[in-house]
């Protein structure tokens, strides 16, 4: 989620009203029982590869949105300025997203609010007119659907922003308001400084707390669940989801189940994954642990090999069989700073990192930007511009992304195959990826100087017969060893059949 900081001046806030009018609802598809017992994630988060976007500094597709004061593209990122990024410019740069190897989408909050980031949401009924409309909107949907490309939105139901108008609508009528119990007001007058006087998320004066034991919160936010299911997106990331009791939540997956089991649902989790896969909740979470444990090796190399893979196993354990093809991995995000600045410029170590990545079990996701080598420190340095001046783009980068991404979609056991991590000496690991049918996929990934790999040191991996590269080329013949070199990865497969 968005960390606190101070609120965009700009914006006027909308005129208090009670919730919108919504368009009658489709038949519910693929309706469940709702008691049935544990679930897993849907079948298509397997084959998937996510990339993450950050509306607001994407692309500038409608200059007529532009609001105000506007930056030019490519200026210093702050926590207050915008750039003008809008739906439109992600729909007319779905090819990049797809020439990526990207099928499936994740961007952070389109409603209308305040700030850039837009974790403090006025209407979550309305998208927020710097990106586009509902018009605008479905256009994008279409277009990315159309290359078959799923769409995830982000569910900001803990906090809403000061300019929502049912907390608008406290300001002004207090005790008197309809809408004063879905907050957690102390008293009256309601005042943000010097601290607030209502509960609000991690002490920030322009997030409040909405009261999710409220029914008509429950209500209102189930709605918004429903609605952007309904106008055909894919799923929903739930922000900071450990700020509500588990009860709001289950009710939630309830409603997005109702309307397909194929809906994704996944949780921010940044250390305990197991308490949202028991069946009841999400589909998966972020997986943030996975982050910690790769940067660890690549980046920050204060894991040895072995203590990597241990730490990799241990992780497949906590995760639940059935949802461990959900887990959303990732390096980066908005949350953090840039995959390359975390490895400090050096690219080879991120390109080890992103094998790691591509290999291990779950969906990969890649943070705009990252894909080009665009740099920047968290908050707000990792909320640049997306960079459409191909002459900058780290092209070695962008290549080995692609190779990675379509040696997964080629390769089964990559996308669905059982994952167990071995450590080859300290400073290299080897994920091995095997399914049920006898396919084997190996990912190599070594960090120090070259190494000789012979075939009896995979026999003790794999019982797999026969070994190739990623190309078909047939390697580790009987006696045979191949070199991995410094700093590299190499991606082998076999058949345990020796078919």
């Amino acid at each position: 989620m968005e960390l606190p900081h101070g609120r965009h001046p700009d914006g006027d806030h909308p005129e208090h009203r009670r919730l919108p009018l919504l368009p009658a609802r489709p038949r519910a598809r693929h309706r469940h029982d709702r008691t049935e017992g544990l679930m897993g994630t849907p079948d298509w988060v397997a084959d998937a590869t996510f990339y993450q976007i950050f509306p607001e500094r994407f692309a500038n597709g409608d200059p007529s949105l532009d609001p105000p004061g506007v930056e030019a593209w490519g200026a210093e990122p702050t926590r207050e300025n915008f750039f003008g990024g809008d739906l439109a410019g992600i729909t007319a740069h779905l090819d990049h997203i797809e020439a990526l190897g990207a099928n499936a989408i994740y961007l952070t909050p389109i409603f209308e609010a305040d700030t850039n980031h837009r974790y403090d949401a006025k209407d979550y009924f309305a998208i927020d007119h710097r990106l586009g409309d509902l018009s605008a909107f479905q256009t994008f949907l279409s277009a990315a659907h159309s290359r078959g490309i799923r769409v995830v939105l982000d569910a900001v139901l803990n906090h809403c922003g000061d300019g929502h108008w049912a907390f608008r609508d406290v300001v002004e009528n207090e005790r008197a308001s309809d809408y004063v119990n879905w907050f957690s007001v102390e008293g009256f007058p309601v005042s943000p400084h010097p601290v607030p006087n209502y509960r609000t998320c991690s002490g920030c004066y322009y997030l409040p707390k909405w009261n999710a034991y409220n029914p008509e919160v429950r209500d209102h936010h189930y709605e918004v669940a429903r609605y952007w299911l309904e106008q055909g997106i894919d799923g929903w990331r739930l922000d900071v989801p450990y700020f509500i009791n588990h009860s709001f939540w289950r009710g939630f997956r309830n409603v997005v189940k109702e309307l397909g089991d194929d809906n994704y649902i996944v949780a921010e989790e940044w250390r305990d994954p197991e308490e949202w896969l028991q069946g009841d909740l999400a589909d998966g979470t972020m997986n943030y642990t996975l982050r910690d444990l790769v940067l660890g090796f690549t980046a920050d190399r204060s894991l040895t090999a072995g203590q990597f893979a241990e730490g990799m196993n241990r992780l497949t354990e906590r995760i639940p069989e059935g949802y461990r093809t959900g887990m959303l991995n990732l390096l980066g995000s908005h949350d953090t700073e840039r995959v390359l600045t975390r490895h400090r410029g050096d690219h080879r170590a991120a390109l080890l990192a992103y094998a790691l990545l591509f290999s291990s079990e779950g969906a990969p996701m890649v943070y705009y930007g990252d894909e080009v080598g665009l740099e920047g420190e968290n908050d707000p340095g990792c909320r640049g511009t997306m960079p459409w001046d191909e002459s900058v783009w780290q092209a070695e980068l962008l290549d080995e992304l692609r190779r990675l991404a379509h040696a997964r979609k080629e390769i089964r056991a990559l996308r669905r195959g059982s994952q167990r991590v071995a450590p080859l000496g300290v400073d290299t690991v080897v994920v091995i990826r095997t399914t049920d049918s006898g396919e084997t996929a190996v990912m190599i990934v070594n960090r120090g100087e070259p190494i000789a790999v012979g075939r009896d040191d995979l026999t003790e991996l794999s019982s797999a017969a026969r070994w190739s590269r990623a190309d078909g080329t047939a390697v580790l013949s009987s006696g045979e060893s191949l070199t991995i070199e410094a700093r590299s990865a190499l991606l082998l497969t076999a058949r345990t059949d020796a078919r």
